[in-house]
């Protein structure tokens, strides 16, 4: 069973508002989950996000992957989104399996379209120009 770290909308129409909780991976997103982790509510003013901390980095130590969004609002909080490798071999040992090769991918440089290259050149003159004026 594969867990992951993600938000279920707990929400009315137009008036969303979120738990993040620790469920399957083959669950749907509103579906069963293993355990309320904390709430985010970015209609508030600034957002409220309440994570339950200890719980969180429980979860990533035993292997449990956050979801995209999730990761950022961990990141804006400083907890960290990887297990410790020490963590990581602990829980592969515990599980069975034999300790995978690391997949290092490398991020291949955007490629702009000939338009796109032109606006940001044309934007770049115009701020050098309006530095040069103020």
């Amino acid at each position: 069973m594969s867990v992951v770290i993600r938000l279920m909308r707990a929400g009315a129409k137009k008036r969303p508002f979120f738990r993040m909780v620790a469920a399957d991976s083959r669950r749907q997103r509103d579906g069963r989950f293993l355990e309320i982790l904390g709430h985010y509510n970015p209609l508030s003013q600034p957002y409220e996000l309440v994570v339950h901390k200890d719980k969180v980095e429980t979860w990533i130590s035993k292997g449990a992957q956050p979801s995209e969004q999730v990761a950022s609002l961990l990141r804006s909080l400083g907890i960290p989104t990887q297990a410790a490798p020490a963590a990581r071999a602990a829980a592969t040992a515990a599980a069975g399996d034999k300790p995978a090769k690391r997949d290092v991918k490398r991020a291949k440089p955007r490629v702009l379209s000939p338009r796109k290259q032109r606006a940001r050149a044309a934007r770049k003159a115009g701020k050098k120009q309006a530095v040069k004026a103020g």
